[in-house]
């Protein structure tokens, strides 16, 4: 049974920031939460989690696009979490070398 058309985005630039922000934003995401994680824990544990519990949040992350209205708008949100993953992880590895 096909999807409703009256739920569907016409506009080809919504759609792309939706599919770009899944993928792309979804991606740097799993994989600096992870980063931060192995900076701030166990390290080892992480790594070896990691390997099934990315592709997890990778998927959560690709799917919450499209339940907003407005692509651009979580890409704005998807950067805000990127910043602040980035800022954690550069603190991190200030405060807790690996080696």
């Amino acid at each position: 049974m096909p999807a409703n058309p009256k739920y569907l985005s016409q506009n080809f630039w919504q759609r792309f920031a939706k599919i770009s922000a899944g993928i792309l934003g979804g991606y740097l995401i799993a994989a600096f939460i992870h980063i931060a994680l192995a900076f701030w824990s166990d390290y080892k544990t992480v790594l070896i989690t990691s390997i099934y519990s990315m592709y997890i949040l990778w998927v959560t992350f690709m799917i919450i696009p499209f339940l907003f209205k407005n692509g651009w708008k979580i890409w704005a949100l998807y950067s805000i979490l990127i910043t602040i993953l980035g800022v954690l992880i550069h603190f991190g590895k200030q405060t807790h070398s690996l080696v």
